[in-house]
């Protein structure tokens, strides 16, 4: 039995609604063959696929960050504008591919304009830096009349842009970045790029570097140093987060994985706190979880062999995500929402193709993974202040994590009243539920959503693209004041109430 309190007066904190988005990178076939397939039967007349338009449209993506990742590190974004013919092929290092150039800014933000999402694009600051930098913002939002404006305006687009949001670089701790840092030179870059940055548009935000993941040597004195030296043009600090089924010694172990990024989270917001500190600053930097996800990086070759040719769009990281990999994913969604007071920007990476939510066939069809539902269902109904929800129950031993809750779990209440609980089952074995319900008069269950499949390793493919969908749950109540539930053995489950003259919405996102 697993017991809760759901009071609208206990609360974290409202959702930004920038929390639910993604990430496309110049990376495998995450562009070419994912978002930009020209002669694909859905391509419209500039070359983006309409099928994945209308999947990003449906998984409900807010944010999508722009063009790397590690690409970034070494990319000139000047030869992905203008006229197609002139763009030159390019070695990109990261991935060990050739870049064609066929895609850049401009077409990405077509694209993003056509997705309904907000672009976050990233500057290069490993092998470029200040100059870079603030030329991209003044060809991205400066009204016409100076050099890279007008030159925007040659290539067909007389409007600012006007994007906001911006990455200093990407992950410049890492050994694998091309441009690699220590943290006194990035932050020295990041914050001269910064400052120019914000005189060519001061009303941009920007997100500084933090560290790739937790078991970085550097991770906390990274981010204190950077801070430390940056803190006058930091809006936000970025934190990275990736999780492989093969780092875990059994299933129990890879569902629990999210204990580590709520301990990631803590370790920046004080660390963040500590430079607010020395400063007597009574500033509050975000986080910016650009980039999150489970990743079978031991099992799938995520960049060719050093000696393997140089070639365009190569297939890499495509992973197949099972039940168990959305169960994750739903754990970590419901820890971010855990941190809605800090946890500002999330970009679940990446889109399509890589690591993804979505996946495409050259010239076949686009289909859901298993994690698109998870991340559909939050992005919809977490809108609105997430409570704070202390669940008591049974707990599992995991070696080197101690006890595990069974039980993930968090609520939010929407502004037109209804509340939404988000709740992974861990345990392989139903978990009953009771939740204690304060200032919530007149609620009932408009509709439990269950993610489930006897088969934990059950997947989605081009061939069977709904072997695993979301279901409707029959069972849950609400009687006096308590809320009784059913979760199935290792599940990702939703429950709406809502008042009785209220419809559900539900309908299209369950078989």
């Amino acid at each position: 039995m697993v017991r809760m309190v759901l009071d609208p007066a206990f609360t974290v904190a409202d959702v930004d609604e920038r929390l639910f988005g993604s990430f496309v990178e110049h990376m495998g076939r995450a562009v070419y063959g994912g978002i930009y397939e020209p002669g694909h039967p859905s391509a419209d007349a500039d070359g983006f696929r309409t099928d994945v338009l209308d999947l990003v449209r449906e998984l409900g993506v807010t944010v999508v960050r722009y063009p790397g990742g590690n690409f970034v590190s070494a990319y000139d974004w000047e030869d992905g504008v203008g006229p197609r013919e002139r763009r030159p092929r390019r070695l990109d290092l990261a991935w060990h591919s050739i870049e064609p150039n066929e895609v850049g800014t401009d077409e990405f933000m077509l694209w993003i304009e056509r997705s309904g999402a907000q672009p976050m694009l990233a500057v290069n600051l490993g092998t470029r830096g200040v100059d870079a930098a603030r030329n991209l913002v003044e060809y991205c939002n400066a009204p016409a009349g100076t050099r890279y404006a007008d030159w925007r305006v040659e290539n067909g687009h007389p409007e600012p842009y006007g994007v906001r949001l911006w990455c200093l670089g990407n992950e410049l701790d890492g050994p694998w970045q091309v441009g690699r840092k220590t943290a006194v030179e990035y932050g020295r870059l990041a914050l001269e790029a910064g400052k120019a940055m914000r005189l060519v548009d001061p009303s941009i935000e920007l997100a500084v570097v933090g560290s790739s993941n937790s078991s970085m040597p550097t991770f906390g004195a990274w981010e204190d140093t950077v801070l430390d030296l940056a803190w006058d043009v930091a809006d936000y600090v970025s934190l990275h987060s990736y999780y492989d089924p093969l780092d875990h010694p059994h299933v129990d172990a890879y569902l629990a994985c999210s204990l580590d990024l709520e301990r990631m989270i803590g370790t920046v917001v004080a660390t963040a706190d500590a430079v607010a500190g020395r400063k007597r600053s009574r500033r509050r930097i975000g986080i910016s979880v650009d980039e999150w996800n489970v990743w079978h990086r031991t099992a799938n070759p995520h960049r060719p062999g050093a000696n393997e040719p140089f070639r365009r769009a190569p297939a890499l990281a495509e992973d197949e995500h099972t039940i168990a990999d959305a169960l994750v994913v739903g754990c970590l969604l419901i820890t971010l929402l855990r941190h809605a007071d800090r946890v500002k920007i999330g970009c679940l990476a990446q889109l399509v193709n890589v690591i993804p939510p979505i996946r495409t066939l050259d010239g076949g069809p686009a289909w859901r993974q298993t994690t698109f539902h998870p991340f559909a269902h939050a992005s919809r109904f977490a809108r609105g202040t997430v409570l704070r929800v202390e669940p008591e129950g049974p707990t599992y031993e995991v070696p080197g994590e101690g006890a595990v809750p069974s039980i993930e779990a968090t609520a939010v209440l929407g502004p037109d009243g209804a509340l939404t609980l988000f709740a992974v089952n861990r345990a392989d074995a139903t978990l009953s539920v009771e939740a204690i319900l304060r200032e919530l008069d007149d609620v009932e269950v408009a509709e439990h959503v269950v993610l489930a499949d006897p088969d934990i390793g059950a997947a989605n493919t081009a061939e069977h693209p709904d072997r695993v969908v979301p279901r409707r749950a029959a069972g849950a109540t609400v009687r006096d004041g308590t809320l009784r539930a059913e979760l199935p053995p290792r599940s990702w489950n939703v429950l709406r109430l809502r008042a009785p003259d209220r419809p559900s919405d539900l309908a299209t996102l369950v078989a």
